[in-house]
């Protein structure tokens, strides 16, 4: 991946912390970052959703270090923060149906982590913060394409604990006078995203189904809709917001999609199209918590940060298959 650079600085002068640095999107946003010879590279992640093997090819790199540690502890995410130029903050607990099942976890890491990572970050005169947040912000809204300053009535407990790192996030900005930038991220697929666990994702579910040639579940009719959005193209928002000379982009929130509408059913049949499959789905009762449709703005993210998302759903399906193919034929041999 990354055959372009999304940035026209010297990465290499400049000292980056990524948090759940070990998780799926941090990840991909620590191997763009030392491809591009990044100065140093610190990635935080406590491993309960990130996978220590997501980082084994970076640890050969002199100016990468991983820290084993939680961002509910402010001592940690101090002392991480300390001498870093640029924070990147991936880390939180995922998974709308998780958090209806556990709300306090969802809270606990996602708001308190969140204002520990804000404050660490204030102290340690970090240059620029930016922050990972999703479109489940959006709630109830009806309106299609999602517009940023259009928001409805959240419908989950982890779609109220993203709202609020948006809110903490405007105010640090604005009373600390801190350069905060924040994402809305549109369901993010790509290569590391695990597809085991009770909280997985439909896109590595469905690939490793087609793997093992076994029926996945499908929730509601399969009609409820996604802007679906491969891995790279959130990379590089998070890298234009890094480096954009626009001073206007401070306490501003922003989609990252790549502005095209899918079904979970259309969503299937072209993902057993790439892995030359004949499974069919099994159809159970919706999940609570879950938005009929999903599709974004992207206009505010092109003019303010120049952001062009360039991989399309069907070209990422296709380098995420062959991920996942690898993987379970390592996985098999072993």
């Amino acid at each position: 991946m990354y055959k372009r650079p999304f940035h026209n600085v010297d990465l290499g002068r400049y000292k980056f912390l990524v948090t759940g640095g070990a998780g799926f999107i941090g990840s991909n946003i620590v191997e763009y970052l030392l491809k591009y010879k990044a100065g140093k590279v610190i990635a935080l992640d406590n491993l309960s959703t990130g996978f220590r093997q997501n980082i084994i090819p970076f640890l050969s790199h002199d100016n990468f270090e991983f820290v084993e540690g939680d961002i509910n502890r402010f001592e940690t995410c101090a002392g991480v923060c300390r001498d870093v130029d640029f924070v990147m903050h991936q880390a939180a607990l995922g998974s709308v149906p998780r958090s209806v099942k556990d709300p306090l976890s969802t809270n606990k890491a996602n708001v308190t982590g969140f204002i520990n990572m804000l404050f660490a970050a204030k102290e340690c005169r970090v240059r620029r913060f930016i922050y990972a947040s999703s479109s489940s912000v959006y709630g109830d809204s009806p309106e299609l394409p999602k517009a940023e300053n259009v928001m409805g009535d959240p419908l989950s407990p982890y779609a109220v604990s993203k709202r609020v790192d948006e809110l903490y996030a405007g105010v640090f900005a604005r009373v600390y006078g801190m350069e905060i930038t924040g994402l809305r991220y549109f369901n993010i697929f790509g290569p590391r995203q695990s597809p085991s666990g009770p909280y997985a994702a439909a896109i590595p579910l469905f690939m490793f189904a087609a793997l093992k040639n076994e029926n996945p579940v499908i929730y509601g009719d399969g009609e409820q809709s996604r802007d679906f959005t491969f891995v790279e193209n959130a990379v590089e928002a998070n890298i234009k917001a890094l480096f954009t000379k626009n001073r206007d982009t401070s306490a501003q929130i922003f989609n990252v999609a790549v502005g095209h509408q899918t079904t979970v059913n259309e969503l299937f049949n072209i993902i057993r199209s790439v892995a030359g499959s004949n499974i069919e789905a099994q159809y159970r009762e919706e999940r609570p918590g879950d938005i009929k449709h999903s599709l974004a703005d992207i206009s505010l993210a092109k003019t303010m940060l120049g952001y062009n998302p360039a991989v399309s759903i069907k070209e990422g399906l296709d380098i995420t298959f062959k991920w996942f193919k690898n993987q379970y034929a390592a996985n098999v041999n072993n």
